[in-house]
């Protein structure tokens, strides 16, 4: 079977969607902007196996803004946009490991009728991966630190998780510096423990969410989005993405000019600033 190449998995991608959505809620529409970029992360993170096997990534991030939240909060568009993933991936001759998940999360400095989008692959298996609180109070941190993990901070930049501890807040000691008044100057900090990431709250003003639940303390898995009062953070674990600018999947080039930009310093240590 001969490879799609991006236009036309974008344009089957797009019919796929188009006939769905008229059929099951009439009046619905997907951007065609979103659909693109949809097609774009897919295409992108797409990776080859030693075998051969052309591979699609099946976590998917989509950052929109707030006013669009209802319309995505439908399970119906959602499944819709999973079956049509799906569909249109396999018919481009790829492989799932396992069937497409989406989550979202808002943001709102993406524009009116945009969205920013995150593809990765899921590491572990479907069964194993429920984002639930660890008890470590008995656990120690180990020096094997998760593989080409990484944060993508905001949808605008990657930050390597390369550290078995990454302190994340306003002041500027942390590893991790956001310059954002909503976060605690010391808000929340990545653990490594037994091989897996986990995110606590440092007594945060705001709070830290994981996939919109609050929490004190929770195992990280690819896809997971985290919120720090609102400022997004979106975790991964994959082969390091081919493009750290994220060009093919932020907003396009009418996105506001206050968008924050992050400015990597020494030691792997990043620091958004408004621009």
């Amino acid at each position: 079977m001969k490879k799609m190449n991006l236009n036309e998995l974008e344009a089957r991608l797009q019919s796929l969607i188009e006939v769905d959505l008229v059929s099951a809620i009439p009046g619905k529409k997907v951007e065609d902007v979103i659909i693109q970029k949809l097609a774009a992360a897919m295409h992108l993170n797409t990776i080859t196996t030693d075998d051969g096997t052309l591979v699609a990534p099946n976590v998917y991030t989509l950052i929109i803004p707030p006013e669009a939240a209802k319309m995505w909060q439908e399970n119906q568009v959602l499944d819709i946009i999973r079956q049509s993933i799906n569909t249109a991936g396999q018919e481009a001759g790829l492989h799932f490991v396992t069937a497409p998940t989406i989550t979202i999360t808002t943001d709102e400095r993406i524009p009116k009728n945009d969205a920013s989008i995150v593809a990765s692959h899921r590491v572990e298996p479907m069964a194993d991966t429920k984002a639930s609180p660890l008890d470590t109070e008995n656990l120690e941190e180990t020096g094997s630190i998760p593989e080409n993990a990484f944060l993508i901070v905001e949808g605008v930049k990657v930050f390597p998780l390369s550290e078995a501890v990454v302190n994340i807040g306003r002041r500027l000691d942390n590893q991790l510096v956001i310059d954002d008044p909503r976060v605690s100057r010391n808000h929340a900090q990545l653990r490594s423990i037994k091989g897996r990431f986990v995110v606590f709250d440092l007594n945060s003003t705001g709070g830290t969410f994981v996939n919109g639940q609050r929490t004190s303390q929770s195992v990280l898995y690819p896809g997971d989005v985290i919120s720090l009062a609102g400022v997004a953070l979106i975790f991964g674990q994959d082969n390091p993405p081919p493009r750290p600018d994220l060009k093919d999947t932020a907003p396009l080039q009418n996105a506001n000019g206050d968008r924050p930009t992050a400015v990597l310093k020494e030691r792997s240590t990043a620091k958004l600033k408004k621009k």
